[in-house]
């Protein structure tokens, strides 16, 4: 039987008698899929199917009273069926950051976005989420050499260039690994936080992949987004301003700024080199080409970040070659 049928039965079953319809609620880069769930009379809910030989909706559970608890705004759990891998969910509405984000309101809502950061982040304890330890950060880095650069665009690096590639990815780490430890959602972007209507904001979706690593990560999902630019001017005012709470809050963000930005730009250049590779993978082994567009800006953050410390210089150059390399043939980034 088919899973949207499986679905129905299930929904049938916890409302018998009362029609409803389905439809997409959001596109998802795994296996989840998510409905909305429409009756004729009362509010819409939302429904997340979720395969069980695929997806374990069990993290979800977790880290959403996890969020919940601290006081960040998560789709209430109204039932679920983990056999089947189905969770009933309340329904936050149909307008994402990236949706509601205008030059006129984009201080306001990203403030209210740090801030709720900030009481995740308050929230944190050991032993309560996976450890964001350097074998998954570098799981994550490999998929740009494997995916990005070897699948994406057929290169294959020389041994010096391998060594530099290393030697990046090695102080990357260092730097990483070296940040204070907080709940980290992973993916805490305009995709991920939705605009209310009732000032609530954000609501504050996709967190199943949370973990206990950097502080800065979330911050750069935020403001490094790939999938909305701003002036770099003003996302470095927003995060000044998470700064200042943060310390104000008693969070363990280094007293001095510039060593806590530095932190971020580097935390940043982890997070681009692995988006990179994972949106290669999405296109090459899922067959999802919606990501091929935000790339470029991905590259454009990673680039910017290398250009400014001496030590990320030589990744910046092995990427001017690569790039060299595919421009003679009319590829470019």
């Amino acid at each position: 039987m088919q899973r949207l049928e499986l679905l129905r039965q299930w929904l049938h079953g916890l409302y018998p008698g009362r029609d409803f319809t389905l439809a997409p609620a959001s596109a998802d880069a795994s296996f989840r899929r998510y409905f909305r769930v429409s009756f004729a009379i009362g509010e819409p809910l939302i429904v997340m199917d979720a395969p069980p030989e695929q997806e374990d909706c069990r993290p979800y559970l977790h880290v959403a009273e996890l969020f919940s608890w601290a006081g960040a705004h998560v789709p209430t759990v109204l039932d679920k069926d983990l056999v089947q891998g189905f969770l009933l969910l309340s329904d936050l509405g149909q307008t994402t950051y990236l949706d509601a984000l205008k030059p006129d309101n984009a201080r306001a809502l990203y403030g209210d976005a740090t801030a709720t950061l900030v009481k995740i982040q308050l929230a944190s304890r050991p032993g309560a989420l996976p450890e964001y330890d350097r074998a998954l950060l570098q799981r994550e880095l490999d998929l740009f050499p494997d995916w990005y650069l070897g699948r994406h665009l057929g290169v294959s690096l020389t041994d010096t260039q391998k060594n530099v590639l290393k030697a990046a990815f090695d102080h990357i780490l260092a730097v990483n690994l070296a940040e204070p430890r907080v709940f980290v959602h992973r993916d805490y972007h305009s995709r991920n936080l939705m605009w209310l209507p009732d000032g609530a904001n954000p609501g504050v979706l996709d967190f199943q992949d949370a973990v206990l690593g950097p502080i800065s990560y979330d911050l750069v999902s935020l403001f490094k987004d790939a999938y909305v630019a701003w002036e770099e001017e003003e996302t470095l005012d927003w995060l000044i301003r998470y700064w200042e709470q943060a310390r104000t809050a008693g969070l363990p963000v280094n007293a001095d700024f510039a060593a806590f930005h530095r932190d971020y730009e580097f935390m940043g250049a982890q997070r681009h080199i692995k988006v990179l590779g994972i949106f290669a993978r999405l296109f090459h082994r899922d067959g999802k080409d919606g990501y091929l567009k935000d790339m470029p800006l991905v590259m454009h953050y990673l680039r910017q970040t290398c250009d400014r410390y001496r030590a990320l210089g030589p990744l910046l150059k092995l990427l001017d070659e690569i790039e060299g390399k595919r421009a003679e043939v009319g590829y470019t980034f």
